[in-house]
């Protein structure tokens, strides 16, 4: 993993995932207040990393959450969006690249994520590979939650690796995630 380029700089943390069958709210809300389920870990990861405190009681990072949803594409976590039927919610490969084709969520993807310092993505196996296919991330800032199968080419790439664990990233991962951002926090 690199450095951050500005080591005495606020860190920078995105963290990455995609919409989920449970829809918390009807009508219109934000992405975050939107969807539940298995987005919910990350929802929580996302808190603790903004709660989050330096030894001297200032900002651990600023945190920024952004969300692959069928609907919309690639949107900040505080977008509003409105409910759709579950049943289009993305599920399996052929869905995530019908909608990278009428959305180009990775796009988005590729010229959001330049400045951060860190990149959490935790995203279905097949969802996470057309980002590596497509290059969309930056080499040694992401922290990658995925597939055994992807761990070589996470390496690769100067990625940290993370197993997936429990529906998005599990509790021991949430803890490797804390560890990494306070080592490269000032």
């Amino acid at each position: 993993m690199m450095e951050k380029a500005y080591p005495k700089a606020p860190t920078l943390v995105l963290v990455i995932t995609n919409d989920s069958t449970v829809m918390l709210k009807d009508g219109i809300c934000s992405a975050f207040e939107l969807f539940g389920g298995r987005a919910q870990e990350v929802k929580n990861l996302v808190a603790r990393l903004d709660l989050a405190k330096k030894k001297d009681g200032s900002k651990l990072c600023e945190v920024s959450f952004g969300m692959i949803t069928s609907h919309f594409g690639y949107v900040p976590a505080d977008y509003t969006v409105m409910k759709y039927p579950a049943e289009e919610v993305m599920s399996k490969p052929e869905d995530y690249e019908r909608v990278q084709g009428q959305k180009d969520y990775l796009g988005k993807i590729e010229y959001t994520s330049k400045l951060f310092d860190r990149i959490v993505v935790c995203v279905p196996k097949h969802m996470m590979e057309m980002m590596m296919e497509k290059d969309v991330l930056p080499k040694g800032r992401v922290i990658a939650v995925t597939s055994p199968d992807l761990k070589e080419e996470c390496e690769a790439r100067d990625w940290m690796y993370l197993e997936r664990r429990g529906p998005r990233v599990g509790s021991e991962n949430t803890d490797l995630i804390m560890n990494e951002i306070v080592r490269i926090s000032p």
